[in-house]
Order: C-alpha cells, then structure tokens, then sequence
C-alpha cells in the first residue's frame, strides 16, 4: 500500500512556490492597506496605512466601532480640534488591530497639512506616539510617517534622535532619498507607480520591461547608493501599479505592496530571480546637502516636484474627507 501521508508531503515538495513566496525569500513583504482581512490573509512583516487608506477602512463595517470610540474619546476646545483628535485616535486604533496581525511595526501617518512645518509635525508624532503607548504599544512597533519635505526630514531626524522610528514617504527624487539617509532616518519609501504615471501623462512611451520602467530605476539607483555609502536607512518601494515593478526590484529591503497584487503574487507560480544585488563597491562619503542644495536638486527634478505637491494635496484632501465624516459622525 502506498503511504498517502508520504505522498502528500512528496507532492507538496514538488509543487512550485508562489511568487509571492519567493519574493520572501529576497526582500521583506510590507502590506499597502488599513484592510484587517487582508492583512490576515498575506501575514505581512509590516503594514503602512496612510489618509486614502485609512478614508477608506472607515467605510468598512468592522470598524464602525473603532470610529464611534474614536470620537467618544475626542479631546479638544472647539469642533475642529475634537474632530482632528478623533482622526488621530481612529488612525491609533486601526493601527493597534493592524499590530494584532503582523509581528513587526505598523506607519501611522503625520497629516500632510503639516508636511511644511518642523515642529507641527514633531508635536503630531509625539502625540501618536503618546496614544499608542496609552494602548499599551511601544514605540518599538511604529513607524511615524512623514512626507519627504525639508522641514519632514529634519522632524524626522530629530524623532529618530529619540528613539521614534520614521518612515518618509512621498519620496521621488534622488536628493530627497540622499538627504533622509544623511539625516538617519529608518525608513523611506520611494514611489515607483506615480513616478511611471508622471512619464507616461508626460509623453513617456510605455516602457518596454519593468527593467525600463523609471519607477523601478529611481528605486535601484537609491539601493545602490545606500549599499555603497553604508547608509542603513531601509529601502522601501512602494506605489506600485502591476507586479512586473514588484518582481524587478525583488532583492529591495522591503517591498510594500497593496492587497491585490499580493494576490497575482500570489497566484502565480513563475520563478523570481533577484533583481537587485550588492556589487559589494563601496565609496567615501558625500559632503552632506545643505538646504539649498536640497531644494536646488530637488527643484530640478520636474516630476518629483510636481508628485511630491500632488502627494500632499491628494493626503491633505482625503484627511479633510475623513475628518468630514468623523464631524458628521459627532454631530449626530
């Protein structure tokens, strides 16, 4: 008689790991979404939320009751203020679910309307910081996160300073990615999908191979700079738009990726080679950017400038979305 026990585990070994699984094995999955059953189902390291996530776990039915304690527990002198407050507890108390699921650390988000004011944002990040440790959650398991302006970067440079982890987003050009590195931050993650859409809208021809796409080529380019220098900061791409970006940075620090490609991923069988490698070369450190030299770089970089405004805008406008609902909510 044949062993159906022995079978089994002889065909399992046999049949094909997913590309999701293999991608695993080269860089460390992150999920793109505040969407709990999602989170549960693709076991992520981390999990990053920021407002047009969090907007949007707002409509789903299991979190009707986080909100209604979000708002039960708003502080503040005036209606504008009660309800910012909730938005805050809202955005701690989905983040504190999401930590239930994950065994590493989730980003919860400084509202974009302060991305160009240091110590606006620094008070934000220590009140985040503040209601998670009130839940009961340590710092160690966040990540503040921070739009990739000047005045971000050095928020987050002095964060980093006390022990608060950082990760800067909205990251599109190469000079921002050089000036969080000098600053020390955790975290950054650099945008493939939107710096592809900018070509595109712009007269770019679809590009021919992910290995094309300039997307996929910002990314590569900061990776290697990092390894290069030594520079610790995590490399993290985000803002995909298909799985051909995904596969061709495969090797990347961490990859955070939405719900629906971790299901092509997932679904697909085809082999995932790295993408990205150590060259093991190494050089002296740059003079570190000055400001101006920041903002000159930065300014001469049309698509990251003009992304990196639409990010905030686009941030700022679903936080005002969210905060509507929230008032509505209080009001009754």
């Amino acid at each position: 008689m044949r062993d159906n026990g022995r079978e089994s585990n002889d065909e399992k070994k046999l049949s094909p790991m997913s590309q999701l699984e293999q991608l695993r094995e080269l860089s460390a999955v992150v999920a793109d979404t505040g969407d709990i059953e999602a989170i549960a189902r693709f076991r992520p390291l981390d999990a990053t939320t920021n407002p047009s996530l969090l907007l949007k776990a707002a409509s789903l039915p299991a979190y009707a009751p986080l909100i209604d304690a979000a708002i039960a527990g708003a502080q503040g002198e005036d209606e504008a203020a009660r309800v910012g407050d909730a938005g805050l507890r809202l955005a701690v108390a989905i983040g504190g679910e999401i930590l239930k699921l994950i065994p590493g650390r989730v980003s919860t988000e400084v509202d974009a309307r302060l991305s160009f004011d240091t110590q606006a944002t620094l008070a934000q990040a220590h009140r985040i910081v503040e209601l998670y440790e009130r839940a009961g959650i340590g710092r160690e398991r966040l990540l503040i996160k921070v739009a990739s302006t000047w005045e971000g970067i050095r928020a987050a440079e002095q964060l980093e300073r006390e022990g608060i982890h950082c990760n800067l987003t909205l990251l599109f050009s190469f000079a921002q990615a050089v000036a969080c590195a000098e600053a020390g931050v955790y975290l950054i993650s650099p945008f493939v999908g939107r710096i592809l859409d900018w070509h595109l809208a712009n007269g770019m021809a679809k590009p021919a191979t992910p290995q094309d796409d300039p997307g996929v080529q910002s990314v590569t380019r900061i990776w290697q700079y990092y390894k290069r220098h030594g520079y610790g900061t995590v490399v993290m791409g985000a803002s995909f738009r298909n799985t051909g970006q995904v596969l061709a940075l495969a090797g990347c620090d961490r990859l955070t990726i939405s719900p629906e490609l971790l299901g092509e991923l997932e679904a697909n069988a085809g082999e995932v080679p790295r993408a990205l490698n150590d060259d093991g070369q190494r050089g002296k450190p740059e003079a570190p950017l000055s400001e101006a030299a920041f903002r000159w770089q930065h300014n001469e970089d049309a698509m990251a400038t003009d992304k990196l405004a639409d990010g905030i805008r686009r941030f700022a406008a679903d936080q005002r979305k969210l905060e509507d609902q929230l008032a509505q909510r209080m009001r009754g």
